[in-house]
């Protein structure tokens, strides 16, 4: 059975109790514990409709520029998606995502990060774990783009943890009206450490490689010394980058585990126990807001959840499409 958090409210803020889907991720055989979940999630084929996307170029105040891309709906609902670590809009989760929410008439912004996607080689800079200003001129977009609808932002990953510090620490900047986070590093340095230990070495390496890319293709960007790991990496680049002296500070200061007792939006977190690196338990040490409901299954891996009892095996999918319709009915009724 997966392990459903649920937080009543305080006298200051309206508290969510959203039923959970029906279903949890029940894993087939092939598919079970966290490392066969992450991996088969990438490797199942998944239908690829055409979409008809518009192309944006949002132009930051310092100089370096966002590629985005959007989707007319007639809902009245408009959702923001933001890719996780060393992905783009390009990512098989984000395209189903794009996919399904069209499909139910919301019109979707897909955002890539600074030097991702199409934007490859567009900024001077690179993102991290706390770009919480670049996601807030990102859902200012979808405000002007989109007036007068109600914005919903779903983060991946590591914008997820960008998410759940724009909510809970940084909400000045601008917030979306509901939002969902799904598998947050909400402790960047537990995560961190984990990466660099027995199998989680192999999606290290991915990501360095990844990332090693996209900074590379920055505009003036110089060599870039050896890093063998995403933490030699946030040492050597990440944490400069980002203004700040060192990468302890930079992990301390972008975890956005301290901050989620402060968000005041109604949010929905999924995470799963045995994700390899971004385990649940790590959420449920935090103290959370009674504005956020707690979606932990106890199989699913990193964004991983695939399960034998979907005909296409996609819970995250499932899930999303649950939570997404819930947010929305109670934000209704409020």
């Amino acid at each position: 059975m997966a392990v459903q958090s649920f937080l009543r409210p305080s006298p200051a803020t309206i508290g969510l109790d959203l039923v959970p889907p029906e279903l949890s991720c029940d894993p087939p055989f092939w598919a079970m514990g966290g490392h066969m979940q992450t991996i088969a999630a990438q490797l199942l084929p998944y239908p690829e409709p055409e979409l008809p996307w518009q192309h944006h170029r949002l132009e930051l105040p310092d100089g370096d520029a966002l590629a985005v891309e959007s989707l007319e709906g007639t809902s009245g609902v408009a959702v923001h998606l933001f890719h996780g670590m060393a992905g783009s809009t390009e990512g098989h989760y984000m395209k189903r995502a794009a996919a399904h929410l069209h499909a139910q008439g919301h019109a979707v912004l897909a955002v890539n990060h600074r030097g991702a996607g199409p934007g490859l080689g567009w900024s001077r800079k690179f993102y991290h774990s706390g770009s919480t200003g670049d996601m807030a001129a990102a859902l200012r977009f979808g405000r002007e783009r989109f007036p007068g609808q109600l914005q919903l932002a779903i983060g991946f990953s590591i914008s997820a943890n960008i998410l759940l510090l724009l909510l809970g620490r940084d909400r000045a900047a601008g917030v979306p009206d509901l939002a969902i986070a799904v598998n947050p590093p909400v402790d960047l340095e537990a995560c961190s450490q984990r990466l660099v230990s027995g199998l989680n070495l192999g999606y290290d390496q991915y990501f360095i490689r990844c990332i090693r890319e996209q900074v590379q293709a920055r505009r003036g960007a110089g060599p870039l010394l050896p890093t063998r790991t995403t933490r030699d990496f946030d040492a050597a680049y990440t944490a400069t980058m980002a203004g700040f002296p060192d990468r302890r500070t930079y992990y301390s200061q972008c975890s956005c585990g301290p901050h989620l007792g402060g968000i005041r939006v109604p949010t929905v977190i999924i995470s799963s126990m045995d994700d390899p690196f971004a385990p649940a338990s790590d959420i449920q040490r935090q103290k959370l807001s009674p504005s956020v409901q707690l979606h932990v299954e106890r199989v699913g891996g990193h964004m991983g959840y695939v399960s034998g009892n979907l005909p296409d095996r996609r819970w995250l999918d499932y899930a999303l499409d649950h939570y997404v319709g819930a947010l929305l009915k109670a934000g209704a009724a409020a």
